[in-house]
């Protein structure tokens, strides 16, 4: 389902803001503090999961002052939709080698855990030595898998969707000035 521009506007309009701006960065701030005394350390290479991975990417980038490498991957079960579905989108992977580094997955949200599951194992049949899991949300959904984790997460939120600092609404609202959940969903 593909909206238009001004349904996207009601929704943003409408929406219950569960983080302003200033508490989500905040929040990057302090996991990227948190996050540095892991990998400052250890060269990193840096992944990027497009598209929603994008905004939290560029504010760690921005706060982080230790050598390391990025690279970025487009996996999706999304596909626009507001639902994933049963198997992973491969439609870039990274370009850099895996094999014997720290690799750093940069996602906006832990949901079912499916996507980043996925990615994971990639990694680890790519080589990795070690992989560390970074999300913006970590949400509160029943239906995942409790072995499934991040790593780090900026904020906690309810089992509700959510959108804004990188996470969608049928591929708008990536730019919402805070975490909003859609209301009623």
């Amino acid at each position: 389902m593909s909206i238009s521009p001004d349904e996207a506007r009601s929704v943003l309009c409408e929406a219950d803001c569960l983080y302003s701006r200033d508490e989500v960065e905040s929040a990057i701030d302090q996991l990227a503090r948190v996050a540095a005394t892991q990998l400052e350390h250890r060269n990193p290479l840096v992944l990027g999961v497009m598209t929603g991975g994008v905004v939290l990417l560029g504010g760690l980038l921005t706060r982080w002052s230790f050598p390391l490498e990025v690279d970025y991957l487009h996996a999706t079960r999304y596909r626009g939709a507001t639902s994933g579905g049963d198997r992973i989108h491969w439609l870039v992977r990274p370009q850099n080698p895996l094999r014997g580094r720290t690799v750093v997955i940069v996602d906006d949200i832990l949901d079912g855990g499916i996507t980043l599951a996925a990615i994971q194992d990639y990694c680890r049949e790519e080589g990795a030595d070690a992989l560390v899991s970074i999300v913006l949300v970590d949400k509160a959904n029943p239906e995942r898998d409790p072995a499934i984790t991040a790593d780090f997460a900026a904020l906690k939120a309810p089992d509700r969707y959510l959108f804004g600092y990188g996470m969608d609404y049928h591929e708008y609202l990536r730019n919402a000035p805070g975490v909003f959940a859609v209301r009623g969903k």
